[in-house]
């Protein structure tokens, strides 16, 4: 008998998993060269049977927890704790008041904040506040600053480029 999360499961097979990740470079002779090694998340898969007149109420636990992303803590022949990743029960002949079950529970590492709560008195009075000032409407003056700026463009892209005789450009 096993109890994930207060609840009392029978549980017929415990597969925990451990891999890794590992990086190959390949060379010109030979085998790849390997580089680097990261820890994929440990997982345990379970499979079991659930049992008695409150077995439909610990199905809806394990799954409530499993939709919620709360944490679970398994002990058994392992001990494990992580997120229930996926759950499936078969309701058959083999348990009359119950059913069995396949689960699988991942490991987790779960990010916090840096910092609690808000900023000092003495930096919040240094932070200028966020302004949103929105979209400013054109003056009258404006359209005709526009069209000068308009002219002295055409009067830009009209001007000859100096370039000196020598050069392999130079026309002639």
């Amino acid at each position: 008998m096993a109890i994930l999360n207060g609840q009392y499961i029978h549980v017929i097979n415990e597969d925990p998993s451990y891999e890794v990740d590992i990086t190959d470079q390949p060379v010109e002779k030979g085998i790849n060269l390997s580089d680097h090694v990261q820890r994929k998340p440990r997982t345990l898969s379970l499979s079991g049977f659930i049992v008695g007149d409150d077995a439909a109420q610990v199905r809806a636990i394990i799954i409530s927890n499993m939709d919620r992303g709360n944490i679970a803590k398994y002990v058994g022949r392992n001990a494990f704790t992580g997120l229930i990743t996926s759950f499936s029960s078969k309701h058959d002949h083999r348990a009359a008041n119950g059913f069995s079950f396949t689960m699988t529970i991942k490991s987790v590492r779960i990010a916090t904040n840096s910092y609690e709560g808000s900023l000092s008195t003495q930096i919040g009075t240094q932070v200028k506040g966020v302004e949103n000032s929105g979209r400013k409407q054109a003056n009258e003056n404006s359209s005709s600053a526009k069209n000068n700026t308009e002219s002295s463009k055409k009067k830009e892209r009209n001007q000859k480029t100096n370039i000196k005789i020598e050069s392999p450009w130079a026309e002639g």
